[in-house]
């Protein structure tokens, strides 16, 4: 697939399963996500590796999160945040590492590692997988944070679910230039 057609067709897809991505296709994708645009190559981005066990693991942050969030939370809603991270086999966490510069503003930063993410999704995407960024109420939650063992000078920028599309994919909306372009003059 050329580049053009693939950045045109990529999809989001919330149904995924087995096969995901293997290491080696992992080192292909982190090579792209590493193209990311980057003012001043401070690489502000990390990515945590989440697959087999550690799924389980993670739903357990979640649920325990969760119930830090809400002592009254009931066993099925802490039962479904545990299983969230089960809908993929597997889950790359993207990590935004902010850097005091005095350059380089916080928010180019958390871009960069916005655009290291999107560069992941494009790669999968060209190696034959597919996924979704997720974020929710887990991406800004300080005990899900020191869960996985981040630094106070960072934070998540989403879960991106990886793997096979189970079904079709979802149908992309047509867009024309008009609808979010204009000629400034």
């Amino acid at each position: 697939m050329d580049a053009l057609t693939l950045l045109k067709s990529r999809n989001s897809t919330s149904k995924l399963c087995a096969p995901g991505p293997d290491d080696a296709a992992l080192a292909e994708i982190f090579s792209a996500a590493s193209r990311a645009p980057d003012h001043g190559r401070l690489r502000p981005w990390r990515f945590l590796v989440v697959r087999g066990d550690a799924l389980a693991t993670l739903g357990d942050v979640f649920a325990d999160a969760a119930k830090e969030r809400d002592p009254d939370l009931s066993d099925a809603d802490a039962q479904r945040y545990r299983q969230q991270p089960l809908r993929a086999p597997l889950i790359l966490v993207v990590i935004a590492c902010i850097q005091d510069h005095p350059k380089i503003p916080v928010i180019e930063q958390q871009l960069s590692a916005g655009c290291a993410a999107h560069g992941a999704l494009l790669a999968a995407e060209a190696l034959g997988y597919t996924g979704i960024w997720r974020t929710g109420i887990n991406a800004f939650d300080q005990f899900v944070n020191r869960g996985l063992g981040l630094e106070s000078n960072e934070e998540i920028s989403g879960f991106l679910y990886m793997g096979t599309r189970d079904g079709q994919p979802k149908p992309l909306p047509i867009l024309t230039q008009t609808d979010f372009m204009k000629d400034w003059r």
